[in-house]
Formats: structure tokens, C-alpha cells, sequence
């Protein structure tokens, strides 16, 4: 570990109750996912601890450990979670989450592999994060995903999300910005997620579905939208299988 590693007060531990991970973690910003993946992982049931305010799902099938938790918003919460999976034993976590369309090319329902994140959040630079710079993802794990949606001929779009706390906030000025420099979607944890994954020197990689447009900068939602639906339903499969091919 570097210094910086080291120089916290408080620090991510394993405590004697804490579950013994495997290397394989899925984070879920939704609870209706959550629920969808655990049950696809085998993981349902009570066979959860508390962490947070949200549930880890551990358990063992014939494929190997996994474990996900869940349901999660915002930078500030993710990297809570994401502390105590590595402390614990995750390497390899794949962030599963929705965001809202900036491109004009980008429509409720698309699928989304995110190469990158705009650090537009307060987290990534407590973590030493060059705020001018884009906060990338595992290579490998990109790969693996792009894959892993291909071999079940699923349609996709690569590229780079811009991650902010402020919801309420997403100005015409600010998207207006970021279309011009080709940014696909917004979205609020996964800056965060990919620093802390490289500052703790672990894989961190995403799958997003768009639920909503803000591309013609009056809001458009399509959290009822029924291929915003069947795409979610598409991804956890698509998880599912990419745990067992990282």
C-alpha cells in the first residue's frame, strides 16, 4: 500500500462477522434489479447482510462466489459500499445502473458500456482523482462486457458518462458542453466507483440502460417505457454470465 493508502483516521476493515467474499461483486442501483440478479446468482432468500443501508447477497453455486448488493444512489454512497466489498475480499466489480440520455443518438432503452467518466462529484478527489481528467474503468472487464453482450447479439454503445451529485442541477449549459465533447449519458456514481477502484488497485467496470432524455433539454422520462424494461432485464442476464467469464 502507498501512504495515501494509509493516511485515514478511519479505514475499511474485515470485522469478525463481516462475510467472506469472492472476487466477483455486482453493485445494482436499483432494487427491482437487485432482487432480478440475486435470484439469477442464486443468492435470494435471507441469506443477506446489512451493509449500509442496503443488502449484500452472498452465497455459493456451482459457477463460483459471488455476491451483489444493492439498492444504491450517488457517488458519496457508492464508494461506502465499496470500501467494505474490498476490505472484504472483492476484486472484480461490475456496476449495474441506469442514466439519463445527453446524446442526441442516445434513447430510453439503449444500453450503455460506459470507456469513461466526467468527474462532476465530490468523492473521486478524496481520493487523489485528477479532476481534470476522465476516471477510467477495467480494460478487462470492458472487454468481457462487450463480449459477453455480442454473443447474445445485443445492441450497445461505448463511451463516456458524465457523473455528477447534483440531480437538480443539470443544467442546459452544462449538457450543451458536454455534447459537444461527445459525452453519451449523465449518470452519479461512476467516477466515483472507477477512482476508488483504482485507488484501491481493484477492477471496477459498468453496464448503465438509459431510463430518461435530456438531450432536447426538457426532461424526458421513460421509467415505465417497456424497452427500458426489457432491457434491464436483458443486462442482469448479461451479468449473470459476465461473473462467470471475469
Amino acid at each position: 500500500m502507498t501512504d495515501t493508502q494509509n493516511d485515514a483516521i478511519i479505514n475499511p476493515v474485515k470485522g469478525k462477522k463481516a462475510p467472506n467474499l469472492g472476487p466477483v461483486a455486482v453493485m445494482v442501483s436499483s432494487e427491482t434489479d437487485l432482487r432480478f440478479i440475486s435470484g439469477l446468482m442464486n443468492l435470494e432468500g435471507n441469506n443477506f447482510t446489512n451493509l449500509a443501508m442496503s443488502k449484500l447477497y452472498t452465497g455459493d453455486d456451482d459457477l463460483g462466489n459471488f455476491s451483489a448488493v444493492g439498492p444504491l444512489v450517488g457517488a458519496p454512497y457508492a464508494a461506502i459500499l465499496l470500501e467494505p466489498l474490498i476490505a472484504w475480499g472483492a476484486q472484480k466489480i461490475i456496476f449495474f445502473g441506469w442514466c439519463g440520455a445527453i446524446s442526441h443518438d442516445i434513447k430510453i432503452g439503449d444500453i450503455i458500456i460506459p470507456s469513461g467518466a466526467v468527474i462532476d462529484e465530490g468523492t473521486s478527489k478524496h481520493y487523489n482523482a485528477d479532476e481534470s481528467e476522465i476516471a477510467k474503468p477495467s480494460p478487462h472487464i470492458v472487454e468481457k462486457t462487450k463480449d459477453a453482450l455480442r454473443k447474445r447479439d445485443i445492441t450497445f454503445r461505448e463511451g463516456v458518462i458524465w457523473s455528477t451529485d447534483a440531480i437538480y442541477r443539470e443544467t442546459r449549459e452544462k449538457v450543451e458542453d458536454f455534447q459537444t465533447k461527445n459525452v453519451l449519458a449523465v449518470d452519479m456514481e461512476l467516477s466515483a466507483l472507477f477512482t476508488v477502484g483504482k485507488f484501491r488497485n481493484v477492477e471496477v467496470g459498468a453496464v448503465l440502460v438509459v431510463s430518461d432524455e435530456l438531450s432536447t433539454f426538457k426532461w424526458n422520462p421513460g421509467f415505465k417505457n417497456e424497452r427500458f424494461k426489457q432491457s434491464r432485464v436483458a443486462v442482469t442476464e448479461v451479468i449473470h454470465s459476465l461473473c462467470q467469464a471475469i
